[in-house]
């Protein structure tokens, strides 16, 4: 996963706030267990100190100091319970002293007597024990200890329950996270896909809009504004060249005709006709770009998908081939056709076979004389595969992004000399469109070049579903 995602971000902060949270209460919860524990088990102490104080010791004038020990140990059993008791007087003499219980858990020889007398009761640690000691009217100190395994007993099973549970905390705020994030950048994935479909061939389309009243819904809106103006843009400017395309054929015919008409002149000069010869090339020329130009806007008004048929490719660039073959003998270039099976589509035909006329006159133009260009036609599973190579100059890297935009030229002066405009591969790029075909471009470079077209078979998903749409 991106770390660097709105996704991931949002993900480890919601978990990390979830674990952060726990562990917080969870240590409270486990530090309040354990004062809560300590302080109720002092009161209990405080308790039985003051209970012995106030049963034993208030009368131990008249019952005697070997009654007080006998009582104790009948009561209370400090051995058995594994409880401390010790009676001090306050010369520091002992009255009374449990024994070791036990369960060995503690010694209680080794705690020490308490000096000098307390006026208050007193808490305090020793071993492990948790020892209150409570004064008493009668001179006497009466201390009562227990021990606190099974405080930290209690405690530590909490922090075990703790340490169990973070991790199916972060398990779940993870989960969590992923499927509240998730749901809440649905909407973006359900915009940029439908982004990624729209083309200057389905402008009229628009992205979804998540009705959420939020700011995913106001990019939306803003976005759906912004192709509409994309659209009506697109939409004047194919007007624009269709306009202009149609109303210079005119004048350009006539204008050629009429040049034509002065060349036929036989009083002209050799330098007047010359002249006149490098205006009609012009002419010719332009005519050209009017053409290709009004063909493109043709196709962009969807013309292309007007007359489908079914139709045999590798018969129709066989025959394409051989009718351009002259072109090619005349520069002393070999065209091979590797055409052996039937390969049937769908498609307006002689759009296709414009498609065949561009790519293999674009690679005649730039092979050079003794060279060669192949031409092949396969079935390869659900499509048709139309190769294009030949040995020429090739196409340099930084420029097969660009060689299907319209008036590209890879080489300004080259293009010029050979009579190109620039427009020939975007027709191409164009027809295939129109076709549901993808078309791309494969060069080292330096030397050759190998243009692949691939339309969906008749039959298949792919031409289904172009049918259908």
């Amino acid at each position: 996963m991106n770390t660097r995602s709105i996704r991931f971000r949002l993900i480890a902060w919601y978990a990390g706030l979830l674990a952060g949270v726990f562990v917080l209460l969870a240590g409270l919860m486990v530090w309040g267990l354990k004062h809560f524990l300590e302080t109720d088990l002092r009161e209990t102490q405080a308790r039985r100190a003051r209970q012995i104080a106030g049963t034993l010791l208030a009368n131990i004038k008249r019952t005697g100091e070997e009654f007080v020990v006998r009582e104790i140990n009948v009561l209370y059993a400090p051995e058995t319970n594994g409880r401390f008791i010790r009676i001090t007087r306050t010369d520091g003499s002992i009255l009374y002293a449990s024994g070791p219980p036990k369960d060995g858990s503690f010694d209680p020889l080794l705690v020490p007597v308490l000096q000098p007398v307390p006026a208050a009761p007193v808490f305090r640690k020793d071993q492990q024990l948790l020892i209150t000691a409570v004064p008493t009217s009668e001179r006497y100190i009466v201390e009562v200890g227990a021990t606190i395994t099974g405080v930290e007993m209690l405690v530590h099973q909490a922090l075990v329950l703790v340490v169990i549970g973070l991790p199916i905390v972060v398990l779940v705020g993870l989960g969590g996270g992923y499927l509240l994030v998730g749901r809440a950048l649905a909407p973006v994935g359900r915009i940029t896909r439908k982004a990624e479909q729209i083309t200057q061939h389905n402008l009229s389309e628009r992205l979804p809009v998540a009705c959420t009243a939020d700011e995913l819904e106001q990019l939306a809106l803003a976005l759906n504004h912004m192709i509409g103006r994309l659209e009506d843009a697109f939409l004047n400017s194919k007007r624009f060249v269709a306009d202009a395309s149609h109303e210079l054929r005119t004048p350009l015919t006539v204008l050629r005709a009429e040049l034509e008409s002065i060349a036929a002149d036989k009083a002209l000069t050799a330098d007047l006709r010359e002249s006149l010869g490098s205006m009609l090339e012009e002419v010719e020329r332009l005519a050209t770009i009017v053409q290709q130009l009004f063909a493109l806007s043709r196709l962009d008004a969807g013309e292309a998908r007007a007359e489908w048929t079914q139709f045999d490719l590798a018969e129709l660039v066989t025959t394409t081939a051989d009718q351009m073959g002259l072109l090619a003998e005349d520069k002393g270039i070999s065209v091979v056709c590797e055409a052996p099976q039937p390969v049937t589509v769908a498609g307006d035909r002689a759009r296709l076979k414009q498609v065949v006329v561009n790519l293999l006159d674009n690679a005649i133009k730039y092979t050079p004389a003794k060279g060669a260009v192949r031409l092949r036609v396969a079935a390869v599973k659900d499509s048709a595969v139309l190769e294009v190579a030949d040995t020429g100059i090739g196409i340099p890297a930084e420029a097969q992004l660009h060689v299907f935009e319209r008036f590209f030229r890879v080489d300004q002066a080259r293009s010029r000399d050979e009579g190109g405009a620039g427009l020939g591969l975007s027709i191409v790029k164009s027809i295939c469109a129109a076709h549901g075909a993808e078309v791309v471009v494969e060069s080292n470079g330096s030397s050759g070049s190998r243009f692949c077209v691939t339309l969906p078979l008749v039959g298949s998903k792919r031409n289904n579903h172009d049918e259908k749409s």
